[in-house]
């Protein structure tokens, strides 16, 4: 990528950043900095998720008129498979914790590097492996059997079954790896003076996100090693026709794939307790609540699996207490909600595009919380389950949510990663058009199930459906052309931008305290602990753009 680097004085000589300090493809390739790391697991999943937004546009293409377009019931079953697939085991499990967690968790600790660089890598490594999988499925006759891979059809289906297993399974130890390196890294590389409860609310988030890797990650491993085993030997696991069973399949799955909501969202809400705060000029209303908060969604997302379950025939028992314990999970995010808004309330806010982003994923993610009360409540559920409602509450919280806060965090630490400022105006309409197109591709999938549309259907015969697909069409290929002009704002600014000040916002997060971009090991000194955020002792230079400490600011007591 082309970027005019910065570069640190150290006495008499110049020392370069991050991107400058070393060249060739090998010094990237086979880094230890877990900056170049995050760099380029932010390259990697914007791939995939390029190519997991083509199979949504021709999902969505196909849809545009009933019967068959361009592609036949086989073709589209295999579109939207891949679609779901790469989205959920490629871009949206590791995006957040991979890329911005990779990059950013060290600086917020005032740290080198992470606890286990060489592990680091070696997660890196290991999810490039379990993507070629994918890339190979898409080479060998495709897959059709949902991205859940449900049992018995994955057992029998005569596609690349056994690749794309693999290719999650080693996909998998990626995940547990990171999970691992960010638990020892909080647990001891935090600096004298911050305590757990002077962290950033970015790192409760990533240390709540890391123990769901680190425990849940492990049975979908399991579970996909017995259906190869079982496709392999024709053993009668999951398969009724060998004497297997296939709800037991469905319990190992969603045991781990609901944690997996949570290893999506939650670090999306760290992003914006970040970013709330720093926009509004104001200390996070409630930090220990929201803090707790994560802690307690991490936990309670273990026990609420069942809730996926309700019409496979489970016991009026289970059902009843899968409901309650889904409802209860619902309280610590709207605690986190409710604290974002407070800490806006009479704060200064500044629309910067990072903010907006926030703003979108507070409204998207309130969206599809509310409409998850709809499936987790039985009598609603049995009607909606299996229909375009659940296709809707699923985007509005995994897209609206997760993929709306990522690019908050991108922008927000952009100039950080690459020392460039970008186009303020581009990336505010570039934002505004994604929020409008994904509004308008996905909330008419809610009167769309409400009416009995079933997802993954091919083919539909209702009239009255049309009109909610076309419009549902429009509004992706519109949330497109969005995300096409975030990626050309973005990728402008690496070669005119403005040079970036090393506290371009205003943050009172250990990472502004690193030049823009960071030297190779970050800090020639660990940077005095401060409350993160506490901002009457910022003050910002007109002619630089950069906000510093006043001589007055104290950094807090070690205790």
């Amino acid at each position: 990528m082309s970027t005019t680097q910065t570069s640190v004085a150290v006495g008499a000589e110049v020392e370069p950043d991050y991107l400058a300090c070393s060249k060739g493809w090998k010094s990237w390739l086979f880094t230890l900095d877990h900056k170049r790391i995050g760099v380029m697991y932010l390259i990697a999943i914007s791939a995939s998720f390029f190519l997991g937004g083509l199979f949504a546009l021709g999902i969505r293409l196909e849809l545009f008129h009933p019967g068959e377009d361009f592609v036949d019931a086989d073709g589209y079953n295999q579109l939207f498979t891949l679609h779901g697939a790469v989205m959920v085991f490629l871009f949206i499990i590791p995006g957040i914790p991979a890329a911005l967690g990779n990059f950013v968790l060290p600086l917020m600790l005032g740290a080198k590097d992470v606890a286990f660089p060489r592990m680091n890598l070696a997660s890196f490594w290991l999810w490039m492996f379990g993507a070629v999988f994918f890339v190979a499925v898409l080479a060998s006759g495709g897959l059709d059997t949902g991205w859940t891979f449900y049992t018995p059809y994955s057992v029998e289906a005569q596609t690349a079954v056994i690749a794309a297993a693999t290719g999650a399974f080693i996909l998998g130890f990626s995940s547990i790896f990171t999970g691992i390196n960010f638990i020892v890294t909080i647990h001891k590389m935090r600096p004298v003076g911050m305590t757990w409860f002077r962290m950033p609310l970015f790192l409760w988030g990533m240390y709540a996100t890391a123990i769901i890797q680190v425990l849940a990650t492990p049975v979908l491993g399991i579970t996909l090693l017995l259906l190869v085993f079982e496709r392999l030997t024709g053993a009668g696991i999951f398969d009724p026709n060998n004497g297997g069973d296939p709800i037991l399949y469905q319990h190992f799955f969603w045991f781990y794939s609901h944690p997996a909501v949570y290893i999506m969202i939650l670090p999306a809400m760290a992003i914006v307790s970040e970013l709330v705060s720093v926009f509004s000029r104001k200390p996070i209303f409630g930090y220990k609540m929201i803090a707790y908060s994560s802690v307690a969604i991490a936990l309670l997302g273990f026990l609420v699996w069942g809730h996926h379950m309700f019409t496979s025939g489970e016991s009026k028992v289970a059902a009843a207490i899968f409901s309650a314990l889904t409802f209860s999970v619902s309280i610590p995010s709207a605690i986190k909600v409710f604290n974002w808004l407070a800490t806006m309330y009479k704060g200064s806010i500044s629309l910067a595009t990072p903010m907006l982003y926030a703003l979108a994923f507070i409204f998207l993610f309130l969206i599809g919380g509310l409409t998850g009360l709809f499936l987790g409540t039985l009598s609603t559920d049995v009607h909606l389950h299996d229909t375009y409602f659940v296709v809707a509450h699923f985007h509005y919280v995994m897209v609206g949510g997760t993929l709306f806060a990522f690019l908050g965090g991108l922008h927000y630490w952009w100039p950080k990663m690459f020392g460039r400022m970008y186009s303020e105006k581009g990336a505010a309409i570039s934002c505004l058009v994604a929020f409008a197109g994904f509004n308008i591709a996905f909330f008419p999938m809610f009167p769309l199930g409400a009416k009995g549309m079933p997802r993954r259907y091919w083919y539909y015969l209702e009239q009255d459906f049309i009109s909610y697909h076309q419009l549902a069409t429009v509004g992706t290929v519109l949330l497109g052309f969005g995300l096409l002009g975030i990626v050309i704002v973005l990728l402008r600014s690496l070669k005119s931008g403005e040079k970036a000040p090393a506290n371009p916002w205003g943050g009172a997060t250990m990472e502004w305290d690193a030049a823009s971009p960071p030297i190779h090991h970050n800090f020639h000194h660990t940077p005095p602990v401060h409350d993160p955020y506490r901002f009457d002792d910022l003050r910002r230079d007109p002619a630089t753009g950069n906000y510093s400490r006043t001589d007055a600011a104290e950094p807090v007591s070690s205790h």
